[in-house]
């Protein structure tokens, strides 16, 4: 398991993440926010499995 996910990527993804489980404790979204915890893991690992299945890389150099 090699990191596929890059810089400027992962914070995006915990910036999301993060957004979408803190509007489900807030109850402006419904139980469906907390699939917010994948995006934040894939951030904090930088490793996407679907990024692995299609080739793609944004970290740049292959890692």
């Amino acid at each position: 398991m090699t990191s596929n996910v890059g810089t400027i990527d992962r914070i995006l993804r915990i910036a999301f993440g993060a957004a979408l489980i803190a509007a489900t404790l807030t109850g402006t979204i419904g139980v469906w926010g907390w699939i917010g915890i994948v995006p934040v893991l894939g951030g904090l690992v930088g490793w996407c499995p679907a990024y692995s299945l299609l080739g793609i890389n944004t970290k740049g150099k292959a890692a």
